[in-house]
């Protein structure tokens, strides 16, 4: 078994232990240390039955040098900052891949380090998933398509064929982005959208059909 450290011990990290649980049922791949979290209040508190190790720091500490890590946040800006983070206090540091059992995933796909792929997933043929992408449970990406770096699949949604996904960006709950559409860096797509349009980067974008209703930069100041 491989030792394994979740960065994130939130409702994310939680729903990680789950999917390690699951995995292990069928492979006994990974062996759970705990986690590591910045916040102060949860040193040396369990969750979920395993102890929260420490902050970041704890990274360059030799016990943990043959760990894998999964970066287990939600926001899409805010794990690819924690990651920059981690490669900076250890540049070693080595990041799990991890896809439960009852995700389908086809032919001719590549998916990147770091990147979490959830129950009841489909990735069809012909597919690159970047690093660190979130693609959670009942998502579904047709033929064709890309997410970059750090892209987030809120439950539900739904990846038409050929459409490319930018740098960051986070895709609703229950949304649809028909074929060959273009999401920018940083777009933000409201819950229940159809997206038949490409969407710029940076922008905020809801409704059926899909409308940009503001931009933001990458501190989430409205511009």
């Amino acid at each position: 078994m491989k030792d394994l450290i979740i960065v994130g011990a939130g409702g994310q990290g939680r729903e990680t232990v789950q999917l390690v649980r699951d995995i292990n049922r069928n492979t006994s791949e990974w062996n759970l240390l705990g986690f590591l979290d910045d916040r102060e209040e949860l040193l040396d508190k369990q969750v979920m039955g395993f102890p929260v190790l420490g902050d970041l720091n704890k990274l360059a500490d030799s016990p943990y040098n043959q760990a894998y890590f999964i970066c287990a946040v939600g926001d899409s800006l805010v794990r690819l900052e924690i990651v920059g983070r981690m490669k900076e206090i250890q540049p070693a540091c080595a990041f799990a891949t991890l896809i439960h059992p009852t995700a389908v995933i086809g032919d001719r796909i590549h998916i990147g380090e770091g990147t979490v792929i959830c129950a009841q997933c489909v990735v069809t043929t012909n597919i690159r998933i970047g690093d660190h992408v979130l693609v959670n449970y009942c998502s579904s990406i047709g033929h064709d398509s890309a997410l970059e770096e750090g892209v987030t699949l809120l439950p539900g949604s739904r990846i038409s064929g050929g459409a490319i996904l930018g740098q960051s960006c986070s895709i609703g709950s229950g949304a649809v982005v028909l074929p060959g559409i273009d999401i920018g860096h940083g777009a933000i797509i409201g819950a229940g959208a159809v997206v038949n349009r490409s969407i710029p980067s940076w922008s905020t974008a809801v409704g059926v059909p899909a409308k940009v209703i503001k931009s933001h930069n990458k501190n989430w100041q409205v511009l």
